[in-house]
């Protein structure tokens, strides 16, 4: 694992503008409901929703309001003067209106699921880390006989690295067509539903799971939970994001005997639009009815696994 203050270091002379400003929350420790706080201490009115967007690169500040506020995230992040200003000179290179990077999802569809992602976390008043580290995930995806994403079950075992912890915030992204308000959260083991939120133009909803103990920094604990989803169109590909390192993941997509894709592969990503790679062909197994893959240490970025139906 890198160093943490090098790494922003390095992100806020190259850029870009959102991974700098990404870098400087994530050292810092400041959710974004904060960070709109002490802006709106200075008289600047920027939403939760513009600040997410403007990190996860779905916009750029441009306007003189925007740029105000730029001016003073840099003082409120401490960073060095001009530190984020600069970066908005710099052209945008591979911007979300270039369409998209692969066969799968867009760039733009996965940024603009992060930053509604952002938004509901932020809504929620919680780290974006939640002080949890995972050591190991066991997802299981299920598709049904139409081809949709039915649902979806995880064991999950984190470690908490601060004290006090006693929650994890689950996101499910449904497929083109998925209906958020019929989506629902199951909570299987050691831990129970909280609040729900859902963003239906995204198709995410985003779940407190409450432990039933609270963790101590350096505890592990184990839990299950999941998601009945069934109300999007036919499915592709399951992706997972991972903002930080982890332990092992294991991810499981098992096909209804009904609709049988005719090829699968996984595939890693190391951001939203970048190049897929470490493509490999998946073998069903299980009555040629299920693949997976396995990743002893996940590294920042993009993991999934993609099928075709003819």
């Amino acid at each position: 694992m890198g160093d943490p203050a090098a790494d922003l270091a390095q992100t806020l002379r190259a850029g870009p503008f959102h991974l700098a400003l990404r870098g400087a929350l994530a050292a810092r420790g400041l959710p974004l409901h904060r960070v709109q706080h002490r802006l709106a201490a200075r008289g600047i009115k920027v939403g939760v929703t513009s600040l997410s967007y403007w990190q996860q690169g779905v916009r750029r500040p441009r306007r003189p309001e925007s740029l105000r506020a730029v001016r003073a995230l840099e003082q409120i992040l401490d960073l060095p003067d001009g530190a984020l200003v600069r970066l908005l000179a710099v052209p945008q290179g591979s911007a979300p209106d270039s369409g998209p990077a692969t066969t799968g999802r867009s760039y733009r569809q996965l940024v603009s699921v992060g930053a509604a992602v952002e938004a509901l976390v932020a809504d929620l008043e919680l780290p974006a880390d939640g002080g949890l580290h995972t050591v190991g995930h066991h997802e299981r995806v299920r598709i049904g006989p139409a081809g949709e994403l039915c649902g979806r079950e995880s064991q999950h075992v984190v470690r908490a690295h601060r004290d006090g912890i006693d929650r994890y915030v689950a996101v499910h992204h449904g497929d083109p067509e998925c209906e958020p308000a019929r989506v629902e959260v199951r909570a299987y083991e050691n831990c129970r539903p909280g609040r729900v939120r859902r963003h239906h133009e995204a198709g995410v909803v985003v779940a407190e799971l409450l432990f039933d103990a609270r963790l101590r920094a350096g505890d592990t604990y184990l839990f299950g939970y999941g998601f009945e989803d069934g109300t999007g169109g036919r499915s592709r590909e399951y992706v997972r994001g991972f903002p930080y390192p982890g332990g092992q993941y294991v991810l499981q997509v098992r096909f209804d005997e009904a609709a049988l894709p005719v090829r699968c592969r996984r595939f890693a990503q190391s951001a939203a639009g970048a190049p897929r790679g470490h493509l490999a062909d998946l073998t069903p197994s299980g009555r040629h009815r299920a693949v997976h893959l396995v990743e002893q240490g996940v590294r920042r970025g993009i993991l999934g696994i993609a099928w075709d139906w003819d």
